[in-house]
């Protein structure tokens, strides 16, 4: 098992990104709410890590926090939560949101998520309540400030953002239309991202 990666970061294209480790390029997928406050290309970079092992591929998954990492190994052992569904959730909510929604049986929160109907909702409810009452006044370790990573034109950052968006489950036209609803000049497709998730939600 892969628990923890530290190199430099290669490439991000949420939501998969590209770290250097000695020469050697690791591939993951990480959760929008995280990514976006990753630190610029070329910068160094530490992630905790959970590898899931499939006959027809190798899949690792990356976070800035083991408290993130615990969360999505949580979701995973849910029946019918996959890795991208568990992605899909922590992208759109924050660890602290996510506990919060369950906690107060929040069933339109989870609802918005893409991939999570009525039925699935309640099943999340249901089956995370008893292992969230561990986490009551746990608080998320702060990450360092970083600035984020500006891109070359707007244009590419918005297509970069509906392009996130989309591998998350939501439907191209959604997409758009909610990185359209948050677009300024200026802004890195992370940011796009995060207050298009925020519209949605």
């Amino acid at each position: 098992m892969i628990g923890r990666l530290r190199g430099t970061l290669a490439e991000k294209q949420p939501p998969h990104l590209l770290v250097d480790v000695g020469g050697v390029g690791y591939e993951l997928e990480m959760p929008l709410s995280s990514l976006y406050r990753l630190p610029a290309l070329g910068e160094a970079v530490t992630l905790h890590t959970h590898l899931v092992v499939r006959e027809d591929a190798h899949l690792l998954y990356g976070f800035a926090e083991k408290r993130e990492r615990e969360l999505f190994r949580e979701l995973i052992r849910l029946n019918g939560v996959g890795p991208k569904l568990a992605l899909a959730l922590m992208s759109a909510l924050e660890v602290d949101e996510l506990v919060r929604c369950v906690q107060n049986e929040d069933i339109k929160a989870l609802t918005r998520v893409p991939g999570v109907g009525k039925k699935t909702a309640e099943r999340l409810l249901v089956e995370l309540k008893d292992r969230f009452k561990a986490w009551d006044g746990l608080s998320s370790l702060p990450l360092p400030a970083q600035e984020p990573l500006r891109v070359a034109t707007v244009s590419s950052a918005e297509s970069d953002a509906v392009s996130a968006l989309v591998a998350l489950g939501f439907k191209p036209a959604e997409a758009s239309r909610a990185v359209a609803l948050v677009l300024e000049d200026g802004l890195s497709s992370e940011e796009l991202i995060r207050r298009a998730l925020k519209g949605m939600a």
